[in-house]
């Protein structure tokens, strides 16, 4: 794996980027992908199966991006809500194509059980950028609050609105990658004007749990069903991952709220975010997808066989 450098290529070690910062940092992002061609286009492909939703529209420079969701069509309310979530940090890929595959694959499987809703990719600029955060260089993964300085995040905030109270399981599709710390973490450091600290990258799928409700039957049920197609992530040696304590085998936890985590958008019971890792020598991205969606799938299955059925 690379090492990051001393120092960042943009801004002053220790002081926190000002405008010109930002702007030097956005002047180097350039186009790797086609949000239209390789995410559209599939969410288009379900259309005779699923209803669709345009639930915002971004607009960066001269380039627009509809943010596109996804939901059952026979939508009853008197049914359980299960959100899926993907592509909050664009450059995740498995976060995005996982969730498809989810829905291509297996949502038909719910059909009269729960009532789905998955927003694929709530960061298209960041998907073809292949970046972590947006184009104002905030992190839409730390934005999830009222006035949200990340439109990702408020539109996300706008299409859960009416259904916050219904919704029983919601499940956060991501990956941790080498460029965590070659790149995204140094960048975060300069951003902020802290010192970089560098870490390690755990090889392996992990959850992350929620602090303020932990739910650990729900995460070994999810640990249980991924580790049939790929890896879990071990502890280092100082029985962490990514600096947080390993609560159990695969799992840490965050305060999901206090860091304005995606993850905390509803007031579901079970909620998780997945972690997955892409350039493992033991995993492909097929593995990715398919560790993503069976993770899904565990996890409406544990919410409906625990209290959560109509």
């Amino acid at each position: 794996m690379n090492t990051a450098p001393a120092f960042y290529s943009i801004g002053t070690p220790g002081t926190p980027w000002g405008e010109a910062e930002r702007a030097a940092w956005l002047s180097q992002q350039t186009r790797h992908r086609s949000y239209a061609s390789e995410v559209v286009s599939k969410i288009e492909s379900l259309r005779s199966r699923f209803d669709m939703e345009e639930y915002g529209r971004l607009e960066y420079g001269d380039e627009t991006f509809p943010l596109l969701a996804i939901r059952s069509r026979d939508w009853n309310d008197d049914l359980p809500v299960v959100l899926v979530t993907g592509g909050v940090h664009g450059y995740e890929t498995s976060g995005v194509h996982g969730a498809l595959q989810f829905v291509d694959q297996h949502a038909a499987d719910y059909a009269g059980r729960v009532n789905l809703l998955v927003a694929p990719c709530i960061s298209p600029w960041g998907y073809e950028r292949i970046h972590r955060w947006n184009p104002n260089a905030i992190d839409p993964n730390r934005s999830f609050y009222a006035d949200s300085p990340a439109e990702e995040s408020a539109a996300l905030l706008r299409l859960v609105a009416p259904v916050v109270d219904c919704v029983v399981m919601h499940i956060d599709l991501h990956e941790t990658t080498d460029t965590d710390e070659t790149e995204f973490r140094p960048a975060l450091a300069a951003r902020d004007g802290k010192p970089f600290t560098p870490g390690g990258v755990p090889d392996g799928f992990y959850l992350v749990d929620d602090s303020e409700n932990p739910q650990p039957e729900f995460q070994q049920a999810v640990i249980a069903a991924v580790e049939k197609v790929t890896h879990i992530a071990p502890a280092d040696d100082n029985n962490e991952i990514i600096g947080s304590p390993v609560v159990a085998r695969g799992v840490i936890e965050y305060p999901l709220k206090k860091l304005g985590l995606c993850a905390s958008v509803t007031n579901a019971t079970y909620k998780t975010t997945t972690e997955v890792y892409p350039d493992s020598p033991r995993a492909t991205p097929e593995q990715c997808n398919t560790a993503q969606a069976v993770a899904v799938c565990a996890a409406i299955e544990y919410a409906l066989a625990h209290g959560e059925q109509v």
